[in-house]
C-alpha cells in the first residue's frame, strides 16, 4: 500500500496554499544527482514517476522526498588510509600521527567519492488539506523531521506541529488492556509490547497471542505499561500504536480487496482508486483515534 508507517502532524487551519503553488515550489527543488564530491543530495520527486511533483485528488495530496547517498563504507576508507600510512612509515622510517592519519582519511574519501555508487531512497507524505492533516510515511522521528526540514525549504510558511492528545497513547493502551474495553470502533489484536517503568526496563512481548489472559493484567499490576499494541479500526485498518503516537504496520487489506474485486482497470486507475479509498478512510480513522485519546491538546 502507499503508506505503511505514519508520524502524524496537525496543520494550521490558517495554511491555505494552493496545490499548484506548492507543486511549483517542489519542482524548483527537484532531486539532483549527487555531485562528484558530495555524499548526499536531497530533493523532490514526482510521486507517480511522471512530471507532476504533487499528486492531487480533491483536497488530498501526495508528495515524495528523494535522497541520494553515496555508498562509501568507512571500513574501505580506513583500510585504504592504513595502507598509505604503512607505506609512509616504511619509506620515511617514522610513525604516522593522528592528525596526519585524519588527513589521509580525508584525502582517500575525496579520491573515492567520484567513483562511489549512489543509493536512492524515498519518503512519501500525505496531506489532507481539508482535514488539516500531514502524515509522513516513516517509522522514525529523525527521518520525519528531515522530511519536514526539506518541505520547509520549499514552503517557508508551513505551520504544523506533532499531533498531541489529551491522553498519552501509552496510558490509554495500558488501560484498554487492563479493562479489555477498547474505545468504540476499535478492537485489540494479538501483538503487544509491555515495558517496566522502573530501572530494570524489563520487556515482555507477545506476537499473534491472545491478549485477554490474566498474565497480561498481572504484568500491568506489576508496573509494566504498553508501549506497542496491535489494533484494528472498524475491521478496515489494522495498525500498531506506539507510546510515542507512531502508527506502524498499517494495513488496508480488506479495502484493497474490495477495490480489486471489480472489473480490471489499468495501473493509473487502480492507483487513483486506491488513493481515494486510503485517504478517505485514513481521515476518518485519525479523527476517531484522536477522540479515543481524549481529543487534541489546545495549541
Amino acid at each position: 500500500m502507499l503508506l505503511k508507517n505514519l508520524i502524524v502532524y496537525r496543520l494550521s487551519k490558517k495554511w491555505a496554499v494552493k496545490a499548484e503553488d506548492l507543486e511549483k515550489k517542489l519542482a524548483e527543488q527537484a532531486l539532483q544527482p549527487c555531485g562528484s564530491f558530495a555524499m548526499e543530495s536531497r530533493g523532490w520527486l514526482p510521486p507517480r514517476g511522471e512530471e507532476r511533483f504533487l499528486y492531487t485528488q480533491n483536497r488530498h495530496w501526495l508528495l515524495t522526498l528523494g535522497v541520494e547517498q553515496k555508498i562509501l563504507p568507512t571500513s574501505v576508507i580506513r583500510q585504504a588510509a592504513a595502507d598509505r600510512a604503512s607505506q609512509i612509515s616504511a619509506q620515511q622510517g617514522r610513525p604516522v600521527g593522528r592528525k596526519e592519519m585524519r588527513d589521509l582519511k580525508d584525502r582517500v574519501t575525496n579520491e573515492l567519492l567520484p567513483r562511489a555508487l549512489a543509493k536512492r531512497t524515498t519518503t512519501r507524505a500525505w496531506i489532507d488539506a481539508k482535514g488539516h492533516w500531514l502524515a509522513i510515511d516513516s517509522g522514525a522521528d529523525k527521518k520525519a523531521e528531515e522530511f519536514l526540514e526539506a518541505l520547509r525549504r520549499a514552503e517557508e510558511d508551513f505551520p504544523c506541529k506533532r499531533l498531541d492528545t489529551q491522553r498519552s497513547a501509552g496510558s490509554a493502551m495500558t488501560s484498554w488492556l487492563s479493562t479489555q474495553a477498547p474505545p468504540k470502533g476499535f478492537t485489540i489484536d494479538q501483538d503487544l509490547e509491555l515495558l517496566a517503568q522502573d530501572m530494570s526496563k524489563a520487556t515482555v512481548r507477545y506476537s499473534r497471542h491472545p491478549l485477554e489472559g490474566k498474565d497480561i493484567r498481572d504484568h500491568i499490576k506489576a508496573g509494566k505499561s504498553a508501549v506497542r499494541l496491535g489494533m484494528t479500526w472498524k475491521d478496515k485498518i489494522s495498525f500498531v500504536l506506539t507510546d510515542e503516537l507512531h502508527l506502524k504496520r498499517i494495513g488496508f487489506v480488506d479495502i484493497i480487496n474490495e477495490n480489486a474485486s471489480g472489473d480490471a482497470v489499468d495501473e493509473e486507475e487502480q492507483f487513483d482508486m486506491d488513493f481515494a479509498l486510503m485517504t478517505g478512510e485514513l481521515s476518518l480513522f485519525l479523527d476517531d483515534l484522536v477522540e479515543a485519546l481524549g481529543g487534541e491538546k489546545a495549541a
